[in-house]
């Protein structure tokens, strides 16, 4: 035990307990990410996941340099003002789920694992209980991109089509292409029928005033006319 006391230096304890803070953030990021992956209306394969597990390891890592130095803070806003994120995210939920992984990293880091518990805990539940209103039911919905000439009512051009081939769909982003001469419409869209893919764009492609046409499977290779 004396052997064993001499090599317990205050040094040695003290990186113990940052590994075991880190090694607590990545357990508790991994429940961060599953959560993510069963709530999720859409069940692809995403590095996405890795990306919440890794961020909140390195939040918590980033806490524990920070500590209480005020200097030390701002010196870390400064640095990393230099990068930059052009990632589009396609659903709020997943930035809702980037800033759970922070705040999860940082109670660890600041050695409060209740907080992240009963955190991770709480949102949880809600977002399981959320999950099931998703607005689009299905297992696989569709992104569909159109560009229409800038004459052209969109809800009232596409209705009848959408009509015949979408079971489900809702608007998502809409906006003016081609220094205003066109505008992009996109959809998040349930189909009545898989086979019916390839007709809907078709069909789309055939009215008066549609530019172009893009379907896409979340996560997957597009299908465009």
């Amino acid at each position: 035990m004396p052997e064993l006391q001499g090599l317990l230096t205050p040094a040695t304890a003290s990186s113990l307990a940052v590994l075991g803070r880190l090694v607590t953030a990545a357990l508790f990021g991994g429940i961060v990410a599953l959560v993510y992956a069963r709530t999720r209306p859409v069940r692809e394969e995403s590095t996405f996941t890795v990306t919440l597990v890794l961020l909140s390891v390195l939040i918590a890592m980033v806490t524990q340099v920070i500590g209480d130095n005020v200097a030390r803070a701002f010196s870390l806003v400064g640095a990393l003002s230099i990068v930059r994120f052009r990632t589009v995210v396609r659903d709020t939920r997943d930035t809702a789920f980037v800033i759970f992984s922070v705040a999860v990293g940082m109670a660890v880091g600041s050695s409060h694992p209740a907080v992240a518990l009963n955190g991770i805990l709480v949102v949880g539940v809600v977002a399981a209980v959320m999950s099931r209103q998703s607005i689009v039911r299905t297992s696989d919905p569709y992104l569909l991109q159109l560009r229409i000439g800038i004459g052209h009512d969109a809800e009232t051009l596409l209705r009848t089509v959408l009509d015949a081939h979408v079971r489900d769909r809702r608007l998502v982003s809409m906006a003016t292409a081609r220094q205003g001469m066109a505008l992009e419409v996109a959809y998040r869209a349930a189909l009545g029928d898989e086979s019916s893919a390839s007709a809907l764009v078709k069909a789309l492609n055939r009215l008066e005033g549609v530019q172009s046409v893009t379907l896409q499977r979340e996560g997957q290779l597009e299908l465009a006319a």
